[in-house]
C-alpha cells in the first residue's frame, strides 16, 4: 500500500514539473519558405537560466524524498528492542524516537536538512530474557546498545545514498526525458547528502540524550524516573528501585482487598480526605476502593494532584469523575491553572478557590488554591509570606460566611501555613503539602488536620531507597451539627511493601458524655494477622507517626459485633 502510494506520488509529480517544463520551453520555428515540415508556434521565450536550476533542484528534492520514503529504512536491533531507522528531510534536524504507543522523544542531536526517525517496533523476548538470567552483561549493555547504533546508522547511510541518488535520477529521467539531466540530478542529491550528512556530523552533540523533550504519555517520564543525568550515574539504584516498581501494582491491590468493610448508617456523613497524589495512578485504584467499601460521601482532596502541572498530564484527572463520590479539589504548589481549568470541566467535581463556598453532601466546604506553582523556574517562589496572605484571604471569606448565616464546616488548603491563618474562623481545617499526618488543635479552637501523601510520595518515589507510605483518612461527622466525631487513619505500605493499617481516633472533645465511635465500625475482622504497633509506640498509631492528638478508642469502646482498629495485616 505504501509503495503504490508513492508510485502514484511520483506519477503525479513528474506529470506537475514536466508541465511546468513544457510551458517554460519552446519549440522549433517552421523552417523558412514556407515548405517543409512546420513545427508549433513556440509558447513562450527560453526559460531563464535562474528558473532552469530551480526546476532542476526541484526535480532533485522531489526525488530525493520520495527515494527516502521507498528504500530509505533500515531494521536494526539496539540491544534488547528491534528498531526501525530512517532519514527524513528536515528544516531542524534533530532525532525523533517514537514508543508506540507510549509516545516519542526528541533529541537535538544536531542541525541539518535532514531528521533521523527511530521507532521502537518492540522488545525481544529472547534478548530481554538473556540480560534477566545474565544480569553481569547490564554493566556492558551501554557500549553494547552504542554499538547497535553505530552499525545500524552505517547501514543507514549506505542505503540512504542509493535511495537518494535512484529517486532523483528516475525522477530526472522522467521530467527531462534525457539521461544527461537525470544523471546530473542524481549526482546534485547525492551532493546535497554528503553535505547534510557533513552539517549533521560537524553539529552533533552526544549531550543531547540528557536533555529529551517528550510528547504523549511520555511527557511524565521524568517524573516517573528521575532525570536522564542520575539515570546514568545512579543506574543500579534505578535498576532496584524500578523492579519494585513493576511489582508494586499487584501488592496494592492484595492490601486494599483486605481493608475492613463499614456497614452504612445514615447518621454519619463520611469524608474521605486525600492530598498529595502526585501523578500516581495507583491511588485512583485506592481511593475508588476506599469510598466503595467505607461508603464514602464526599472526597475532599486538599491539593498536589499533579507533578508538573503539564497540560499532557491532564488525562490523568480523568477517573475523578467514576469514583463514585463528589469530589471536592483546591490547587497545590503543584497544580497549574491548566489543572484547575481543566478539573472545573469534570462531572462530579467541585473546585475551591478565592474563599468560595459549596454545600456537597450536607457539608459546607470553603478553600483557596495554593498561590505558588512551584514546577514554574522562570518565576521566584514567594515562599511563606505568599500563603499567610492566602490563608488570611480565606479566614475573611469564612467569617463572611458566618455573617452572612451559612457558617462553613471544613476548610481546605494545600500549605499548612495558610491553614494556620483560619484559626478561630472554621471548626475544621485540612491541609497537605508536608507529605506526613498531624493533627493539632490550633489556640482559637480550629482542628488542624494535615493528611500524608496518597500517592505515597508520587512516582519518582523511586528515587528514594524508602518508599513513602500511602495515607488516606476517613473523617466522621455529625450529620446535625457537622462537628468531627472520629477519624480513621489509613496506611498502606509504598512501592514494594504490602502493609495495611487502619487506626481510630476520637477527639477528646466528643469522648465526656458521649458515644466514642460513630455507628457504622467495621463489620468483622478479615482473616490474617493482627497489626500491632511497635515498642514506644502508642496503641492504633501507624508506625512511623507520631501520635495524634486526639486518643484512640479502647478496645472495649466499639459496640457488640464490632471490630476496633487496627486492622490486621494482609
Amino acid at each position: 500500500m505504501a509503495r503504490a502510494v508513492v508510485r502514484t506520488s511520483y506519477v503525479r509529480i513528474a506529470r506537475a514539473l514536466r508541465r511546468v517544463g513544457s510551458r517554460a520551453g519552446s519549440r522549433a520555428p517552421a523552417r523558412p519558405g514556407g515548405r517543409g515540415r512546420t513545427g508549433p508556434a513556440p509558447f513562450g521565450p527560453a526559460p531563464h537560466p535562474l528558473a532552469r536550476a530551480l526546476g532542476l533542484f526541484a526535480v532533485v528534492v522531489a526525488g530525493a524524498w520520495l527515494g527516502l520514503l521507498v528504500v530509505g529504512g533500515v531494521r536494526a536491533p539496539v540491544g534488547p528492542m528491534d528498531t526501525s531507522m530512517a532519514l527524513r528531510p528536515s528544516l531542524t534536524g534533530g532525532t525523533e524516537i517514537n514508543v508506540s504507543p507510549l509516545g516519542a522523544l526528541a533529541l537535538d542531536s544536531h542541525t541539518a536538512p535532514i531528521r533521523l526517525d527511530v521507532d521502537v517496533d518492540r522488545l525481544d523476548p529472547v534478548r530481554a530474557q538473556a540480560l534477566v538470567e545474565h544480569p553481569e552483561r547490564i554493566s556492558g549493555l551501554q557500549e553494547e546498545i552504542a554499538a547497535d547504533v553505530l552499525d545500524g546508522t552505517r547501514e543507514l547511510a549506505v542505503r540512504s545514498c542509493v535511495a537518494v541518488v535512484s529517486g532523483a535520477t528516475a525522477l530526472g529521467l522522467v521530467v527531462y526525458r534525457r539521461p544527461r539531466r537525470a544523471l546530473a540530478a542524481g549526482g546534485l542529491a547525492l551532493a546535497l547528502l554528503a553535505v547534510s550528512g557533513a552539517s549533521a556530523y560537524a553539529t552533533w552533540n552526544p549531550k543531547s540524550v540528557l536533555e529529551p523533550r517528550f510528547s504523549g504519555l511520555l511527557s511524565s517520564a521524568p517524573s516517573v524516573v528521575g532525570s536522564a543525568r542520575s539515570i546514568v550515574t545512579e543506574f543500579d539504584v534505578y535498576q532496584r528501585e524500578l523492579a519494585r516498581l513493576v511489582t508494586n501494582v499487584t501488592k496494592l491491590y492484595d492490601a486494599t482487598s483486605t481493608l475492613p468493610t463499614y456497614q452504612p448508617d445514615p447518621t454519619t456523613i463520611r469524608v474521605l480526605h486525600v492530598s498529595d497524589i502526585h501523578l500516581n495512578p495507583a491511588s485512583w485504584h485506592i481511593v475508588g476502593s476506599l469510598v466503595e467499601q467505607y461508603d464514602i460521601d464526599l472526597i475532599i482532596d486538599s491539593g498536589d494532584t499533579m507533578d508538573h502541572g503539564s497540560a499532557a498530564e491532564n488525562v490523568f484527572l480523568n477517573p475523578i469523575s467514576s469514583l463514585g463520590a463528589p469530589y471536592v479539589w483546591v490547587r497545590g504548589n503543584h497544580d497549574s491553572a491548566a489543572t484547575q481549568e481543566y478539573l472545573e470541566g469534570l462531572r462530579n467535581v467541585h473546585v475551591l478557590d478565592g474563599g468560595r463556598a459549596v454545600t456537597v453532601a450536607g457539608v459546607r466546604v470553603a478553600g483557596i488554591g495554593d498561590p505558588q506553582f512551584t514546577p514554574d523556574r522562570t518565576v521566584v517562589a514567594a515562599g511563606d509570606d505568599a500563603e499567610r496572605v492566602a490563608g488570611r484571604q480565606l479566614a475573611d471569606a469564612l467569617r463572611a460566611q458566618t455573617r452572612a448565616g451559612t457558617p462553613v464546616d471544613v476548610a481546605v488548603v494545600h500549605n499548612p501555613v495558610a491553614a494556620h491563618q483560619t484559626d478561630g474562623a472554621v471548626p475544621l481545617v485540612l491541609s497537605g503539602h508536608v507529605h506526613r499526618r498531624v493533627d493539632e488543635v490550633l489556640p482559637n479552637g480550629t482542628r488542624l488536620k494535615i493528611e500524608g501523601s496518597t500517592g505515597g510520595g508520587g512516582l519518582r518515589a523511586v528515587e528514594k531507597e524508602e518508599p513513602e507510605k500511602v495515607h488516606a483518612s476517613v473523617l466522621y461527622l455529625d450529620r446535625d451539627t457537622r462537628r468531627l466525631q472520629a477519624w480513621d487513619e489509613i496506611t498502606l505500605g509504598g512501592l514494594g511493601l504490602t502493609t495495611a493499617e487502619v487506626a481510630r481516633h476520637v477527639p477528646d472533645e466528643v469522648l465526656p458524655g458521649t458515644p466514642p465511635t460513630p455507628s457504622g465500625t467495621p463489620s468483622g475482622t478479615p482473616s490474617g494477622t493482627p497489626s500491632a504497633a511497635p515498642s514506644g509506640t502508642a496503641p492504633g498509631t501507624a508506625p512511623g507517626t507520631s501520635p495524634p492528638t486526639g486518643r484512640p478508642v479502647p478496645p472495649a469502646a466499639p459496640p457488640p459485633g464490632r471490630s476496633s482498629a487496627p486492622a490486621p495485616r494482609p
